[in-house]
């Protein structure tokens, strides 16, 4: 692997806690809404649990933005793995130097 100077690490340091934080924020929000619809439904005539639908709905996004950001992030150590895995296959088929 390359090595990073003082200023790419900087760099993808603000990256990563960048997407970190957009996740937090989006968290955050699903949290607010979410409760304010529950009590919106609540107070509907007919008491149906609508806010159920949107509550998943939107849980399935912040689900996959949460492994973007943690699990398949620039960093993560399986993203690392895998990326290395393919650079050693197109080492081999290429016939570029071995590690």
């Amino acid at each position: 692997m390359a090595q990073l100077t003082p200023d790419d690490i900087d760099r993808l340091a603000r990256r990563r806690a960048g997407a970190k934080m957009g996740f937090y924020f989006h968290l955050a929000v699903y949290v607010v809404i979410n409760l304010a619809l529950f009590a919106i439904s609540e107070q509907a005539l007919g008491h149906r649990r609508w806010s159920a639908f949107p509550l998943v709905g939107w849980g399935v996004g912040l689900a996959l933005h949460g492994i973007s950001v943690f699990v398949l992030g620039r960093g993560s150590t399986l993203r690392e793995r895998m990326v290395e895995k393919e650079r050693q296959r197109l080492m081999r088929e290429h016939g570029g130097p071995r590690p």
